[in-house]
């Protein structure tokens, strides 16, 4: 929160942002002059282009830097996304720059700066530091400025936030620019937490009748929501204290009051995306409804980390309303731009200026994604804008603390963990990952959701690295101290919790579609035969408990190879209640494993990284060993003879993993499989 907002003081005219009088509950006043103040006046017709840049779902990617690898990542980051931004501003002399929230969570420095080493209350978060080189105009909060618990989201926009367990008179450094967000309000107060919207006021370049320029003042309302979801994920946090109503809600309580104040053009700032559900005023994404609220001109978008308007030739959205090519959604421009500083969002609003007001031409704007990744090299390899070099300084002493901070052991194994032979029984990277989500879905039923507190609770992983890339793309965490960026090893996606409710049949037929993994194996031919089929390693789902058992006979054609399961010792009853932990990915997007994993099967969507369980759960257990963590095998190949070998690769030199792991029937077939890639060919003897 801008710390105008409870500011007491006289309004003056003709500040960048016009300041909110004295008293709070009215959040704005329309202070300051008449558009035709300030000389600035004109009585004849004129145009101009106002350019809307929007970042979102930032996630405190400040640098291209991934804090799990301790690597370069020219992929993402804000400091690119700069790059893009003063581009943008040399070609539009009018702009408006705007955030739309998941700013201040997501990377390593992120945790670092809230739990690990709070920063002072006389300091911007790094994230902040560095989207003030840039000069934001206005930004909203997204689901994730709640993960680290209302007292430090008071603290670092700077204090006044009127809720139960907050000091309201603190004064901090704040976030540099107004927050804004019109559904959440204070159960303390019954008003907005912080204010529902400003105004903006500013002079931009117009052009005459006469083609000339001239400058005129315009009053820019922003108003923002987030999603309702928080008070799931962040229940812990926010229950009693808060409380959220719909977008469409509060954009027909605020925008009215917006025009009344002055608002020559409004911008809504969606944490959320698009669904073509019907509305509710619980609805995560809402997109598609907001835009038909009457008085709103243009509308960003994120929370989804996908692209609007999206140019593929099978685009992501596609509901009645959404028009890729317009980019618009019913009518009004719209964008979304990618997550973690991939894209800049650019909606080029065309205004008229009638000589007493301003009008916004929606069929004559545009709206467009400019990512950072600019094309790719003779090579094949991808190019990318180069970063803002004004950025990495700003936060380089907190950046060198984060390294540092992700290289401090959180725990010791006494195996190796590795997924070099995951494909053939070795649970020994898998099953940590298992017990993390499993204990971490279960935890949260207890505590929240009563009416499955009486489902077990199995967890399903899969080795993610599993050597696609060549003999180096295993998970391979040493024997020894673990260290905070080994969880990149052990969890390689940022993806997030999901659980999921299913019954023993969807349980059989997922882990069917999982065994896709494995060729059809033929038990008379006499000649090599590869085991590994094309099917994505990530994709080969696993149980890694006593409680689960299953067989897996490659012999049989797909869909037909789960042999023998059982839970706790009796064969699966197919109607049989289960809740399964898994990823957000699955949870949504495996319809081709089963149906329940279109989203409709998910009962919770956690807010937190598969990444950072497995972390916090390491940290709660630090003593890691193969017999509590790395030994337990639900599932076997069926035992059969074969004439010739199957055979698989694997890293080289992995043979004392196999046999570590209890894996008897592996051999080496060739150190060097002669691809280049750093493999050996093993084989499997499926008859033991």
């Amino acid at each position: 929160m801008s710390a105008h907002f409870f500011s007491t003081a006289p309004c003056r005219p003709r500040l960048p942002v016009i300041a909110l009088c004295a008293i709070p509950s009215l959040f704005l006043a329309a202070c300051g002059g008449g558009s035709g103040d300030g000389g600035f006046s004109s009585n004849q017709p004129a145009t101009a282009t106002l350019a809307v840049l929007e970042t979102t779902d930032l996630h405190f990617n400040v640098r291209s830097y991934d804090y799990f690898k301790l690597a370069e990542d020219k992929s993402y980051g804000f400091e690119r996304t700069a790059t893009l931004v003063r581009q943008a501003r040399k070609e539009f002399p009018n702009t408006l720059l705007v955030d739309n929230g998941d700013t201040i969570q997501g990377t390593a420095l992120a945790d670092y700066e809230a739990v690990v080493k709070t920063i002072p209350c006389n300091q911007q978060l790094s994230m902040y530091k560095a989207m003030g080189a840039l000069g934001f105009d206005v930004g909203t909060l997204g689901n994730h400025e709640f993960n680290y618990g209302l007292p430090f989201l008071n603290q670092v926009l700077g204090g006044g936030m009127q809720v139960d367990g907050v000091d309201a008179g603190v004064k901090c450094a704040g976030a540099g620019y107004p927050t804004v967000l019109a559904n959440v309000y204070s159960s303390k107060t019954r008003q907005p937490l912080i204010q529902p919207y400003t105004l903006i006021q500013k002079t931009v370049v117009a052009t005459g009748t006469d083609g000339k320029e001239v400058k005129l003042p315009i009053r820019i309302g922003v108003i923002g929501f987030t999603t309702p979801g928080i008070m799931n994920w962040d229940k812990r946090y926010l229950e009693g204290k808060v409380y959220t109503e719909g977008a469409v809600e509060a954009a027909t309580r605020y925008v009215p009051e917006l025009r009344a104040k002055g608002a020559d053009v409004v911008v809504a700032l969606l944490h959320g995306g698009l669904d073509a559900s019907p509305y509710s005023a619980t609805m995560e994404n809402p997109g598609l409804y907001l835009s038909k609220v009457s008085g709103i001109d243009a509308m960003v978008m994120g929370h989804q980390h996908s692209v609007f308007p999206d140019t593929a030739a099978t685009p992501a959205y596609t509901q009645a309303g959404v028009d890729n090519k317009a980019g618009t959604i019913n009518g009004v421009p719209a964008v979304m731009a990618s997550s973690w500083g991939k894209a800049l969002g650019v909606i080029s609003l065309q205004m008229k200026w009638d000589g007493k007001a301003w009008s916004v031409d929606k069929g004559a704007s545009k709206s467009e994604l400019r990512n950072i990744q600019t094309g790719k090299d003779a090579a094949g390899k991808a190019v990318f804008v180069d970063a803002d070099s004004s950025i990495a300084p700003l936060i380089e002493t907190q950046h060198q603390a984060t390294i540092g901070y992700v290289k401090t052991p959180i725990g010791n194994t006494d195996f190796r963990m590795s997924t070099l032979f995951a494909d053939v029984g070795d649970p020994g990277a898998i099953q940590i990952v298992n017990q993390a989500q499993q204990a971490y879905v279960s935890a949260y039923i207890q505590a929240n959701l009563p009416q499955y507190k009486g489902l077990p609770v199995l967890s399903v992983s899969a080795p993610f690295k599993s050597g696609f890339q060549g003999g180096a793309d295993y998970t391979d965490v040493a024997v020894g101290p673990l260290a905070i960026f080994n969880a990149a090893d052990l969890y390689l996606y940022p993806n997030t919790v999901y659980a999921v409710k299913v019954n023993g049949a969807d349980i059989k037929n997922w882990l069917e579609a999982a065994a896709k993994r494995f060729n059809q194996i033929d038990p008379a031919k006499t000649s090599e035969q590869a085991l590994i089929s094309t099917f994505p390693g990530y994709n080969f789902d696993m149980f890694t408990t006593a409680d689960v058992q299953y067989e897996i006979d490659v012999t049989q054609a797909v869909g037909s190879r789960i042999r023998n399961l059982a839970y706790k010792g009796q064969a699966i009853d197919p109607a049989q209640e289960f809740v399964i932990a898994t990823n957000n990915y699955r949870a949504t997007s495996g319809k081709s494993f089963i149906d329940k994993l279109d989203g409709s099967g998910t009962i919770w969507a956690s807010p937190d990284a598969n990444r950072d369980v497995v972390i916090d759960y390491i940290r709660k257990n630090p003593s890691v060993t193969r017999t509590a963590n790395g030994s337990a095998k639900s599932w076997r190949f069926t035992k059969v003879k074969t004439a010739g070998p199957v055979v698989f690769t694997s890293g080289a030199n992995g043979l004392p993993v196999a046999q570590a792991a209890g894996l008897s029937n592996i051999s080496v077939l060739a150190a060097d499989d002669g691809s280049g890639k750093g493999t050996s060919k093993y084989a499997v003897d499926l008859s033991k």
